[in-house]
This record gives structure tokens, sequence and C-alpha cells, in this order.
């Protein structure tokens, strides 16, 4: 189809298009500049659609497609090496930026699906599972109902304070399915599940249709590069939805000391007593949860024995900015407002400048790059942060808002 929003139309009866023509070719021959432009271009939008205070808990599960179109060599060495490669950046990150959230990853292979790992807030274990793949047999086509049921099946069961997320990485252009995908679709919709699909082959309807349905993003994937960016995006968190709940969370905060005058015992972390791939052992360390002293080896995780979530200060530091995200910079023609950066000191020039950002609150310029930068990764104004009068105000501004 032409358009999602005009279905009566075909693409060979709209006007001609030039679509090849968004990529060109450098002074060398190379696409790469080309890429890079769109990929900007790409996080620039995202940044201008960002509304609303983010999820500071979410439950993800990863749907990666392990069927014989993963072999193709279309992405180096092929689609699945280059998958997996990806998936481990992408959990170190989302666990960095979302430290009290949790991950599951499922695979389909010969019209099945299959867990291989839980949801848990261990990138350990995602990692291991991920590395697992390379052994993996590139068998049959995909089924993604089976795929969207089996994650179904599990977030259901997620409290609604939580955002609850798909996430499927789709080499095939086919997907063999039971029965109508409608249905399992229709009932991802009432659940308030956020479904999104990266296609590593070309653009798929029922995919298409699935993302617009339970608001997700549907992205084609030009190459490795624009694969990174596209995967790289759901590191955020979605703004959270009007049916999400607001509820008190009941969280634990261990120690790993022990009672003054006494040597620490050797006990039994409770994270490895029924793992056979790395079994406990008596250990001395660990983190002692307040509730029912259950100990265990690393944080954030929830307690096998009563059921509490244990976190540390920092991983819920960490997630407070997406509770007040750093607000969008203005953009504005350079006129020699400023000459240069504020934040990496980069002399402004013509050409390559012909947009910059101005905070709105310390009235700070800065370039594209930072730009992304302080959004994405730095979730803080430089400007704003070592601006004197400008702390003084943010800092009244955050008391007044605990206040309330």
């Amino acid at each position: 189809m032409a358009d999602d929003e005009d279905p009566k139309e075909y693409r060979w009866e709209t006007g001609y298009e030039k679509t090849w023509e968004a990529i060109k070719e450098d002074e060398r021959g190379l696409l790469q500049g080309s890429v890079a432009e769109i990929i900007q271009k790409a996080k620039r939008k995202r940044q201008a659609e960002k509304k609303g205070r983010l999820g500071m808990m979410r439950h993800v599960y990863v749907i990666v497609d392990c069927t014989e179109n993963m072999g193709t060599q279309d992405l180096k060495p092929t689609r699945l090496v280059c998958t997996m490669k990806l998936l481990e950046v992408f959990v170190e990150e989302f666990f960095d930026q979302n430290p009290i959230s949790q991950m599951g990853f499922i695979v389909l292979k010969s019209k099945r699906a299959e867990k291989i790992s839980d949801l848990t807030g261990s990138s350990r274990k995602h990692i291991k599972a991920i590395r697992g793949l390379a052994n993996l047999p590139l068998v049959g086509e995909p089924s993604l109902q089976n795929g969207l049921d089996f994650a179904l099946k599990t977030l259901k069961m997620v409290p609604a304070h939580a955002s609850r997320e798909i996430i499927v990485i789709m080499g095939s252009l086919t997907t063999c399915d039971p029965t109508d995908i409608h249905v399992t679709i229709d009932g991802l919709r009432a659940e308030g599940i956020r479904c999104s699909v990266i296609s590593l082959s070309a653009e798929v309807r029922i995919c298409r249709y699935m993302t617009r349905e339970t608001s997700g993003v549907y992205s084609v994937i030009l190459d490795d590069a624009h694969f990174r960016d596209q995967l790289l995006q759901h590191v955020e968190p979605p703004p959270a939805a009007r049916t999400q709940e607001n509820s008190l969370i009941k969280m634990g905060f261990p120690h790993g000391r022990a009672e003054e005058g006494k040597d620490p015992a050797l006990t039994l972390c409770m994270c490895h007593l029924d793992s056979t791939d790395d079994p406990s052992h008596l250990s001395v360390g660990g983190y002692q949860c307040p509730q029912c002293l259950s100990k265990y080896c690393e944080l954030p995780i929830e307690c096998i024995t009563c059921g509490l979530t244990l976190v540390s200060a920092p991983h819920l530091a960490r997630s407070y900015h997406h509770l007040f995200p750093v607000a969008r910079f203005r953009e504005v023609e350079w006129h020699e407002q400023a000459e240069s950066c504020y934040a990496c000191q980069k002399i402004f020039s013509e050409p390559q400048d012909k947009l910059i950002y101005q905070c709105e609150t310390c009235e700070m310029f800065f370039c594209t790059d930072c730009d992304i930068f302080i959004h994405d990764d730095l979730h803080s104004c430089v400007g704003c942060c070592t601006l004197p009068a400008t702390v003084a105000s943010l800092q009244q501004g955050a008391f007044g808002r605990a206040q309330h």
C-alpha cells in the first residue's frame, strides 16, 4: 500500500517519487555521509516528539527472529551475528539508563517461540543468553503470533504501574501463524502493551499494522549503523501512558555490613541457589534483604523469598531524570549570537552550523551534537548546572516540586 492513512491508493497510483535521491554519494563515492545525516535527522525528530514525563519502571520482551533469513550476509558477517553484537550493546545501555527495569528474550525458530531468558534485571544473564544464539541452527520460518502470545502471557501479570513493551527484530518477510494474528494484536492493544518492530529486510504490512494499533515504532534499517541507532532509540522509555497507574511501590535498600565486632559469616546467595549453569557457593560478600535477610550478590533484584524489590540509591537517582527530562532546546538560525558552543567550545561557522540550539532557562547556545548528547545521555543542561544564578533557581524549583 502507498500510505496507511489512505488505504484506497496503491503505490503505482501515486505520483512519481525519486526515493533513492535521499541517499547521495560523497566526493569519495561513499554513502556513509548520507546515512549519518539521516540518523542525525531521525534523532532530531525523536527529540521534537518527546512530550510529558517518561516511565521509570519498564518490563520489556525482545523477540528475535532466528530463522533461515537471519543467515543472509547483507549485514556483515551475517544478520544474526550483527544482531547479537548490537543486542549486547543494547542490553548494557538499557540497564544503565533503566536500572530498575526488567527485560527478557524470546527467539523465533521453526514456527515456534522459545524463551531464552526470563524477565530479570541482570544484564549478565541476558548477554550470556544472547551469546548462546551463535550455536543456534537457522532453519524454518518464524511465527510472529507465537512469539507475541508467549510475551503476552507473561506481561499480562505485570503490575499496571510499570510500562509493558515488546520489541521485535524481524529478518523475514513472512510469518507462519497457527490462527488469526489480528486477535493477538487486539489482545495486546487491550492490555496496553506497546509493540515496536525493527525490520532487517523491508516493510511488512502486518508489522506496520501492529505497531500502529499498539502505539509502537516501526523502522526498516539501511545498514548496521542505522540498525544500531534504531535499536538504541528504545533505550529511553516511552512517554507514560494515560492508562498507566500511579502507585506507591515498596522497595528495600539492602546493606552488606556485618554486626560490629563480628566477622561476616559464610552464606549462600539466593540468586544462584537453583542455577545449574552458575551454581551458588559460600561467600562473605553480598546484599541482605532488609525484610527477610536473604542474601543476593547483585542489585537490583526482586527478593525470591518475600517479593520485595531490592535496589540501591544510585539506581533510583539514575531513573529520576525520566520523570523530569530536560526541556527541548529552541532551534534558532545562527547569526553570530554566540561564537562557540557553550558545552564543547566548538567554533560556529556558516556552512556547518546553520541551526544552533538555545536553552530557554540559561539562554546558552549549543551545537547539534551537544544538544543530542545532553538530551540522550547527560540528562542535564550544561549551562543550567554551571551558571550560579540558574543553579539557585533550579534548586528552588526542585524543592517546590518535592513539596508538591
